[in-house]
């Protein structure tokens, strides 16, 4: 775990790597309650009987926005603030799900801090280039630049 004083000195650390996090299990009963919570139901997610016979690989994957919403999860056990008072998602530039993750695998999280901008408020605007890479794979599940403000 990187500990970092203050928002304003992740200026110093512009360019660099922060790391991978532990590896995070993607099984059936997670995408279950992601596709209940998002609606998204379709079956190459959910029918674990279709996929076997229909999939390459035999089994079900999971959504491209599941493994999306394990970035702040995964970057939260990477890199703090110290001295901060808020934090919030300010978006991202692109996205590119580049590989599916089929159920049973594990992923985990690597990130660089591509920038840090000073905005509005004292706060300072994060862009990282977060990575999903799958356990045994050589081509990463996401590429994802993402933003975020915190402020001191």
């Amino acid at each position: 775990m990187r500990v970092i004083n203050s928002p304003q000195d992740m200026k110093n650390h512009i360019g660099e790597d922060f790391g991978t996090s532990e590896w995070v299990s993607i099984d059936q009963a997670t995408i279950n309650l992601f596709a209940e919570a998002t609606g998204d139901h379709q079956w190459i997610h959910v029918d674990v009987e279709r996929a076997r016979n229909e999939m390459p690989g035999g089994k079900t994957i999971a959504h491209g926005f599941l493994t999306l919403s394990l970035v702040p999860r995964l970057s939260a056990t990477l890199w703090r603030i110290e001295h901060r008072s808020r934090g919030i998602n300010y978006g991202l530039n692109k996205v590119r799900f580049t590989a599916p993750v089929p159920e049973g695998s594990r992923v985990r999280l690597r990130q660089k801090l591509l920038a840090a901008d000073e905005v509005k408020g004292d706060g300072v605007r994060l862009t990282f280039e977060n990575t999903i890479e799958i356990d045994g794979y050589a081509q990463p599940a996401l590429v994802a630049e993402g933003l975020s403000i915190v402020y001191p």
